[in-house]
């Protein structure tokens, strides 16, 4: 975070600056008698210290005080509070014996952030977000798992941002705590406890996968040098109720009604293929972000609440590959039927059970998943679809109203494309469309499908 003013740099230009007026460390008011360690799962394991962003947008009421005092205060005490439940998240990740990362809950806390933005909320650019949010209005973790800041507006808005570190958080973690957060804010008792128990995520005795694991994630010393040069960016899209329900109708039939996230993936899939002005021949990569917290509730009827409850990544991420000229000439129903197919074979528990013993059979070597990679220039681009919907926008009242606007920022810097869905607040049926790609994909998008993705702006809630 600067203090020298920035600019979008296009014609929407605002020059603002961001000024830090403190950090506190904030530590949970109740932990647990000793400091422990707590193992990461297999699941875990998969992933790198990414940090995820997530920020709430709130507009001054003018029959609610919002003044400083009473929201610094109300943060740090709802704050220090949730913690005392979600108390791994103010440890730190240290390394164990093996080399592998663990949480050590120590109660060292998380940084709060206090700041100030020379800017109103409704000028705010947040179709370039690696301008407007990125090193602005999402913090650093500078240690540990989490940091949070509150920044305030000229026009006396604010704006309640986190950074998660990826490696204990997946998207219905960060959530669960976001919800729990906003409770606790209110003193409303927390209707879904966190589980933190690794052992429900043990692998079997023996540990046993199918080879197809094999085709689907890779040890990371196997990684090939990277040959991609191209940069990424960020942007946000406004995407409405009304294209959503046209493309699911294209990408049905009589006989099989798919999914809007479905439908939507295909859509991208095929859209950035019809734009490319590469070799027909080109493979393309196409992979969905899967939440295997529902499938393995089958194992355990009696008590089914520890993994829906569960703290910590229960992800998959499979994907299928298809040329350009295959994708061209399919219609999108057929492409949806590809989507389909490769989600539908992980969405069941002997695949998540089998990919943690996948992980276990590699261990100590980190396992990462090959559409992540973006090394193998053969196979083409690769782009990786989030289902976001359940970003809880109209939940997250700390006492002074629902955020207008929330979204993440996952800036995650692979060279594999990622997007994601988001519930659109104060706007039903419509989605906020997160994309990380490089500058020719977005041109492919806004050229082919301007009538779907239209720049995000928040002028119209003002």
């Amino acid at each position: 975070m600067s203090d020298l003013p920035f600019s979008y740099g296009d014609n929407m230009s605002i020059d603002y600056q961001v000024i830090v007026k403190g950090r506190t460390v904030i530590v949970a008011a109740e932990t647990p008698a000793n400091e422990h360690w707590l193992a990461l799962t297999n699941l875990d394991l998969l992933l790198p210290p990414l940090e995820v962003g997530v920020f709430f947008c709130y507009k001054k009421k003018n029959n609610i005080d919002m003044s400083l005092e009473i929201v610094v205060n109300t943060i740090k005490k709802s704050l220090a509070g949730v913690l005392s439940t979600f108390y791994p998240l103010a440890g730190e990740i240290v390394q164990n014996s093996q080399g592998e990362p663990e949480v050590c809950c120590n109660n060292n806390g998380v940084e709060f952030v206090h700041a100030h933005a020379d800017i109103e909320l409704k000028d705010l650019n947040f179709y370039h977000p690696d301008s407007s949010v990125k090193g602005k209005l999402v913090p650093k973790i500078n240690h540990g798992l989490l940091s949070v800041q509150l920044t305030e507006l000229k026009c006396g808005s604010m704006i309640i941002s986190c950074a998660f570190n990826h490696q204990l958080s997946d998207g219905y973690s960060l959530n669960m705590f976001l919800v729990a957060w906003a409770k606790c804010s209110q003193s409303a008792n927390i209707f879904k406890t966190p589980s933190f128990r690794p052992s429900m995520l043990n692998p079997r005795l023996p540990p046993r996968y199918e080879t197809s694991f094999d085709n689907l994630y890779m040890p990371i010393t196997s990684l090939p040098p990277s040959s991609f040069d191209e940069p990424l960016a960020s942007r946000m899209y406004h995407v409405r109720a009304d294209s959503i329900e046209r493309i699911q109708s294209e990408a049905s039939t009589k006989e099989t009604k798919r999914s809007k996230f479905i439908s939507f993936t295909a859509y991208i899939w095929k859209l950035l293929a019809d734009g490319s002005n590469g070799n027909a021949n080109t493979m393309s990569r196409m992979g969905v972000v899967v939440d295997g917290r529902q499938f393995l509730t089958q194992v355990n009827k009696k008590d089914s609440s520890l993994f829906e409850n569960h703290y910590g990544n229960v992800i998959s991420v499979p994907y299928g590959v298809a040329s350009i000229n295959d994708l061209n000439t399919m219609p999108l129903h057929q492409v949806a039927n590809k989507v389909h197919g490769f989600v539908a074979e992980t969405t069941n528990e002997e695949h998540f059970r089998g990919l943690i013993d996948w992980v276990q059979f590699h261990r100590p070597t980190q396992g990462v998943a090959r559409i992540h990679l973006g090394h193998e220039k053969a196979d083409g681009k690769a782009v990786v679809v989030s289902l976001g919907q359940g970003l809880p926008v109209y939940d997250i009242d700390f006492g002074w109203g629902k955020p207008e606007f929330g979204s993440y920022y996952v800036p995650w810097g692979s060279q594999t494309g990622y997007v994601s869905t988001m519930p659109y607040a104060n706007r039903y049926g419509d989605w906020v469309v997160y994309m990380y790609l490089n500058e020719k994909e977005f041109h492919v998008i806004e050229r082919m499908a301007p009538d779907v993705f239209i720049p995000l702006s928040l002028s119209n809630l003002f």
